[in-house]
């Protein structure tokens, strides 16, 4: 990668996609992170201070094996450790010249510097999924920023990649609403019939409240051909199902793309045509499923470029990456539970059930890419424990996004574990309810039986852990964006302790 902000532009400007991907296609970037690492070793302090402790050496690093002998960082024993200056390179934060703030969704805030140069990178995600899947090189594209605008990761980051686009030739113009809904919809109407497609980008239940708030205003979704680049949580097929059905949207390998992004690097993968088949083949194929992921639940699925994001699995089925950054990140745990397969490993397991997702792929006109996959349920931190059995937030959509409520709810919802109730500990969901709906006994009792069918149907764990006296859930109702659970213009958290 370019190091200086000069060279950076022009070799994203002057390079095509294909080329610009190539090398992850083809290598595993297990020679770019070793350079990385050298680089880190001599030019970082903070890492060299690091090495040093552990009483090792860059120089002795040669191989894979070598690789995973290197300390995991993470914000306690790294990040926080140190002085900002020195976890950049050279140790002058003049290198860098745009600071971003992370959500604090596990605690406090952190600060991460970079450069410009390090956002090029991360526009090739952008332009994967704009152009693979959206076609965007040769449609006139409205792009709706709908992330929180601010000192926040998603929405300046989202922003600069997509200016880089255009700049590179994209026929794209971008707006900037943030999570304004009313904003939203006002651009929306007053912008989006001039052009041959509409992306909304955002997190995916806030996507879904714009989607639904624009039915209620008598948007014609069907007419502006949108499609949806989320990021920040797992989703299932069904939620997906049911946003293409509001957007009159019927092509579904290529209408929404899942972008997986933390603040501390930017985008590490994205959903493909690819990806997308394979979750929706899988989907219906709950043991494929089981055998591919080791879990009932359905993971978010995307390809990367491993000479950009390296990705290993480490301590208990977590995810490590290493990237270049402005604070260059060497075997970064950030805690995301998940796993990688190469292409190949993926297209092999595939064929034990009979299923060629490239010929999917390529029957709906669409490109299918030799990278690797990686695959996040999310962190653990965001699971609940009841009666020793783990409860994830992705089970309690599944049950939001049936008929029977998916109309009434915003599919936002907070879990908790109650002491005290009724002299044991209790389950219990707060739900959101739509827009101009109201709370009463029916729809408590109708919301509990189709919860507790889901959680007995997809969680073996609670169906055999839980005892049947107290399985059943306690759900509450509550207003749209009321204070106490859904906080209008935050970050929504599915889960309390």
């Amino acid at each position: 990668m370019a190091r200086d902000p000069r060279s950076a532009f022009n070799r994203f400007m002057d390079t095509s996609l294909d080329e610009l991907l190539a090398p992850g296609e083809s290598g595993d970037g297990l020679p770019e992170v070793l350079a990385l690492l050298g680089r880190a070793a001599e030019g970082v302090p903070a890492y060299g201070a690091m090495l040093k402790a552990a009483k090792l050496s860059a120089a002795d690093i040669h191989d894979a094996a070598d690789f995973a002998r290197l300390p995991l960082l993470n914000k306690e024993n790294y990040v926080r450790r140190f002085p900002l200056e020195a976890l950049v390179e050279g140790g002058d934060l003049a290198a860098c010249d745009f600071f971003a703030v992370s959500s604090g969704s596990t605690g406090e805030p952190t600060v991460w510097p970079r450069g410009l140069h390090h956002e090029f990178p991360i526009a090739v995600r952008f332009e994967q999924v704009l152009r693979d899947s959206f076609r965007a090189h040769e449609r006139r594209t409205l792009a709706v920023v709908c992330f929180a605008l601010g000192s926040w990761v998603g929405g300046m980051y989202t922003t600069s990649c997509l200016r880089w686009l255009a700049a590179k030739g994209y026929p794209l113009l971008i707006v900037t609403p943030g999570n304004k809904i009313d904003e939203i919809l006002r651009v929306v109407k007053r912008l989006a019939p001039d052009f041959e497609q509409t992306v909304l980008l955002g997190y995916p239940p806030f996507l879904k409240e714009v989607v639904d708030a624009g039915r209620l205003d008598k948007i014609a979704w069907g007419k502006l051909n949108v499609r949806l680049v989320t990021a920040g949580e797992v989703f299932s097929e069904t939620w997906r199902d049911l946003v293409l059905e509001r957007l009159e949207q019927d092509e579904g390998l290529n209408s929404i793309a899942s972008l997986y992004g933390t603040a501390d690097a930017g985008v590490l993968g994205n959903e493909t045509a690819l990806s997308v088949a394979i979750r929706r083949f899988l989907s219906e194929k709950p043991e494929a499923a089981k055998a591919l992921f080791g879990e009932e639940r359905l993971p978010t699925l995307c390809q990367y470029d491993p000479t950009s994001r390296y990705f290993e699995v480490v301590e208990g089925g977590t995810l490590a990456f290493s990237g270049d950054n402005g604070a260059p990140l060497i075997r970064y745990h950030i805690a995301d539970q998940g796993g990688v397969y190469s292409f190949e490993a993926m297209r092999a397991k595939l064929a034990d059930y009979q299923f060629d997702a490239e010929t999917a792929v390529a029957q709906a006109g669409l490109r299918a890419r030799r990278q690797p996959f990686v695959y996040v349920f999310g962190r653990a931190n965001f699971t609940l424990s009841f009666f020793g059995a783990n409860i994830f937030p992705e089970t309690i959509s599944l049950a939001l996004e049936k008929p029977s409520l998916r109309g009434w709810t915003t599919g936002k919802f907070v879990m908790e574990v109650k002491e005290g109730l009724a002299e044991r500990p209790r389950f219990t969901v707060a739900v959101e309810l739509a827009d101009k709906e109201n709370a009463d006994p029916t729809r408590i009792e109708l919301a509990e039986r189709e919860i507790l069918e889901t959680l007995l149907t997809h969680n073996s764990e609670y169906a055999n852990y839980v005892s049947k006296e107290d399985q059943r859930p306690v759900v509450t109702l509550w207003s749209k964006g009321h204070p106490d659970y859904f906080p209008v213009g935050v970050k929504h958290r599915y889960s309390r302790r």
